[in-house]
């Protein structure tokens, strides 16, 4: 598995090509991980709608929403939050902050429409009309719980979530393999739907399906209005993930293994072979030769191999 810092060191390369996108592939590429997590959000409410128990409801759309992120992580897109990671690149002095907030804009439009997109195919479709329109009632529900929210709420519960979920992205660059990142991502995930917290492409999803929802099924609910799903949820929840993506696990992890501590002696690489010992990745210089050797032989084989 790779060590923090090469993660580190990682974001600081991925946020330089992320910057240096075409705003037409980040609208695309946005579209795609919008609509990855709208299907999330649609599997999650099919499979809570006609549990009566709470916590076994929620558990259960816990388990199944982290599919969104798998996808997004695999099969190659752009989310808003996890582009929060770009902040390390930016104190790096590699992009400016312009570049980076203009990929945050055109990534959560193309966010937008994706979310957008899977809601209008989800209720025209009739998806609703499972369990006998139960499920209908459910999507509603969801979203006005999430029109419902006191800013200061979407905004603490926005900062919280965008913790894990920028956990989660870094978590899935530790491993080597396909199966590796699948699994370590789920754990942060299933965590924040546990609990409650606000993923505003999420909520994007959840927002629009349950508005028109409730204008095709004749649902209605106070308080779920498009100016309140914007006021009291879009708005505050997407600066509350701002700051649990960049400002905390962005900016924190640039603190501890890119930026070199004030006050002390130690040079950066002496300071970071510390933290390696202490947290177990560090290697020695003969383990490293050790490693050297055994890639050259394999490689030296490999060429016997193919003259023979």
């Amino acid at each position: 598995m790779h060590s923090p810092l090469e993660i580190a060191r990682n974001f600081v390369e991925i946020g330089i090509h992320k910057a240096n996108m075409s705003i037409f592939k980040m609208l695309v590429l946005g579209f795609f991980a919008g609509m990855f997590i709208g299907f999330a959000g649609v599997a999650a409410t099919v499979a809570s709608a006609t549990v009566e128990v709470g916590s076994i409801a929620r558990l259960l759309s816990a388990v199944v929403f982290p599919a969104g992120l798998a996808m997004v992580l695999i099969a190659g897109s752009e989310l808003f939050t996890g582009n929060n990671l770009m902040i390390l690149a930016v104190l790096e002095q590699k992009i400016s902050a312009f570049r980076m907030i203009k990929n945050w804009i055109f990534v959560a439009i193309g966010n937008f429409i994706g979310a957008a997109f899977v809601s209008v195919l989800v209720v025209y479709g009739h998806t609703p009309d499972l369990f006998g329109g139960e499920l209908a009632q459910a999507i509603v529900n969801s979203g006005a719980s999430r029109t419902s929210l006191t800013i200061p709420d979407a905004f603490i519960r926005g900062i919280l979530c965008n913790v894990l979920v920028c956990l989660a992205v870094w978590m899935s660059f530790a491993a080597k393999r396909m199966s590796g990142k699948l699994i370590i991502s789920f754990w942060p995930i299933m965590l924040f739907v546990l609990c409650g917290f606000e993923h505003s492409i999420a909520d994007m999803y959840f927002g629009v399906a349950a508005l028109l929802t409730a204008d095709k099924y004749e649902i209605a609910v106070e308080g779920l209005t498009w100016g309140n799903l914007f006021l009291n949820c879009l708005i505050p929840v997407t600066l509350g993930n701002v700051v649990g993506g960049a400002g905390i696990v962005g900016f924190g992890y640039w603190l501890c293994y890119l930026c070199p501590s004030p006050f002390i002696q130690a040079t950066a690489e002496e300071e970071q072979e510390e933290i390696d010992l202490a947290e177990g990745y560090y290697k020695s210089r003969t383990e490293k030769i050790k490693d050297k050797l055994k890639e050259k032989m394999k490689m030296k084989e490999f060429k016997e191999h193919k003259e023979n």
